[in-house]
């Protein structure tokens, strides 16, 4: 129901069902009560990207401690499509652009790439996620993208799933235009962004010479790892995603 999008929403990591009880941690529990001033009774809606959404009432609520009590199915579970974002990681506020973005567009799973001009390799798994989950209680998609470990680009290549395109934004050219491209393909797929100063030609002959890749093109200039993320994301939800 619309009017229920006007309650408070939550990531749970816990098991949701009619009657069931959810504690909440305690960062969850300050902000219900202390940043939100909600207390005993008040709604708010619920999610842990498995069971749908549910709306649920404080029983319980202090500095430290939140109880919810679940009370009815808001929503069926629905997962976002079958899109990874494959990117490099660069400065730390651009990295959680990326994250915020990737998550509100629908991607299922991150994936950062370490290339041999990423020149910020450190990537945080665990503080990436807390992002995602955040952008995703902001744009009521009802799952959280799945972040994984940081990879090589050789290695990730070398354990590709031949099934899954992976569409290689090329910035040297020579590539289909990537509207027409992305029209073209079916099935699962990833994107993959490179970091700033871009791909060797290196890895861009690793790239092409694999039979999944598709090389695209974003036009004349060249974009930012963040900016080149967000175009090729959205081209990809209007062509093949769930925007149709």
């Amino acid at each position: 129901m619309r009017e229920n999008y006007t309650l408070t929403r939550l990531y749970v990591d816990a098991y949701l069902g009619e009657g069931s009880a959810v504690e909440l941690s305690k960062d969850q529990a300050h902000y219900l009560g202390n940043v939100l001033r909600k207390g005993e009774g008040d709604a708010v809606r619920v999610f842990n990207g498995a069971d749908g959404e549910w709306r649920a009432e404080i029983s319980v609520v202090s500095k430290r401690a939140a109880i919810l009590n679940v009370k009815e199915q808001l929503r069926e579970p629905k997962s976002c499509p079958d899109i990874t974002l494959c990117f490099a990681p660069v400065r730390k506020h651009r990295t959680t652009f990326i994250i915020e973005k990737a998550a509100e567009l629908g991607v299922r799973t991150l994936q950062p790439v370490i290339t041999d001009r990423t020149q910020f390799p450190k990537f945080n798994v665990e503080k990436a996620r807390l992002q995602a989950i955040e952008a995703s209680e902001q744009t009521e998609r009802l799952d959280i993208p799945v972040i994984e470990a940081p990879q090589k680009l050789d290695a990730m290549l070398a354990d590709w799933d031949i099934d899954r395109s992976l569409i290689f934004a090329d910035e040297a050219g020579g590539a289909r235009p990537a509207a027409e491209a992305l029209r073209r393909l079916n099935g699962p797929a990833a994107i993959l962004i490179g970091p700033e100063g871009g791909f060797t030609p290196q890895e861009r002959d690793l790239l092409r010479a694999q039979d999944c890749v598709t090389p695209v093109s974003l036009g004349l200039r060249i974009l930012r790892s963040d900016t080149a993320a967000l175009s090729l994301l959205t081209l990809w939800q209007a062509a093949q995603g769930d925007w149709r």
